[in-house]
């Protein structure tokens, strides 16, 4: 997938709805869009963790990009294909299941008022259904380009395989967690969330990267999943690098995620106008691979 004309920096919508409702909710956005801002992340899960919140995200984004005028012109990225989430998001043990993933985009469409979503992704992967099975309902009209989120590379082959050999659209993108700093946790703990690996960047499909800033991790905040020397260094040598452009840590870090070998998108998610200011910020900022390099592995060279 070619993500020239979108936006470098996504704008992740998981809050609206529910933590940002309204006038507020409609000042955030026409701020990212006043920026240039085009990218518009979603899920038909969002957001379940709040009491009454299902379909609130997709519902309010749909209302505040109306109520801007853009939302036939925005490029939504919503997810279906989720599995249980507390009492608030029951769901089938088979949630991949055609005509399961056939009513999550229905229900997405009506909440967004849409007739056509721009990208479609598959929010996880059971690793038991037929891939046959699952790209048959993704073939819909009212779907763009279709992808997937947290999924193993050896499962978007195989996919991708088969939709190849019957003719039928493939997934052109993956969405998993990326930062700059490496999770502390092994992918094995949750086989159904992915986080960027040196898997991911050789196999070359385009990558939307959630959790891009690390929850904060390179603005000083307390990251316990993030708290390891590895990242301690990166975020010592981030920081000496945003010195050298004016920059903050959090703005070298994405743009850290946009230098790498294959196109991506950093999504990001915050309710604070400020944050979103210095998100935006990082939009224009360009690393050369050098400083990448030394972002990651360090050298003796110095820095400033």
């Amino acid at each position: 997938m070619n993500f020239d004309h979108l936006f470098p920096l996504g704008y992740g919508a998981g809050s609206l709805g529910t933590a940002l409702t309204g006038d507020a909710a409609i000042r955030h956005v026409a701020l990212y869009l006043e920026a240039g801002g085009n990218v518009f992340d979603t899920a038909h899960v969002y957001a379940c963790w709040q009491p009454g919140g299902v379909g609130a995200s997709e519902r309010e984004l749909g209302h505040v990009l109306k109520q801007l005028g853009v939302l036939e012109k925005a490029v939504i990225v919503t997810k279906g294909g989720h599995p249980a989430f507390g009492t608030e998001y029951p769901r089938p043990a088979h949630f991949l299941a055609p005509e399961v993933l056939q009513q999550d985009i229905t229900e997405s469409c009506e909440r967004l008022g849409v007739e056509r979503i721009p990208i479609y992704l598959l929010h996880r992967d059971d690793g038991i259904t037929p891939v046959v099975e699952i790209l048959e309902p993704l073939q819909d009209a009212r779907l763009g380009a279709i992808g997937v989120s947290n999924w193993s590379v050896e499962r978007i082959a195989e996919a991708n395989a088969v939709a190849a050999a019957q003719g039928r659209k493939g997934f052109a993108l993956s969405q998993i967690q990326g930062s700059l700093a490496t999770p502390s946790w092994p992918i094995t703990a949750d086989p159904t969330t992915r986080y960027l690996t040196p898997t991911e960047i050789a196999f070359g499909l385009p990558l939307m990267f959630y959790s891009a800033t690390a929850g904060g991790y390179f603005a000083g905040k307390p990251a316990r999943l993030y708290d390891t020397p590895e990242n301690a260094a990166r975020k010592e040598r981030a920081e000496q690098l945003a010195e050298k452009y004016g920059a903050t840590a959090t703005q070298i870090a994405l743009a850290w995620l946009r230098s790498l070998p294959l196109p991506t998108l950093p999504l990001f998610g915050t309710t604070d106008e400020a944050h979103l200011r210095e998100i935006l910020g990082a939009a224009s900022l360009t690393l050369t691979p050098d400083e990448a390099h030394w972002l990651t592995e360090g050298d003796t060279s110095e820095r400033a």
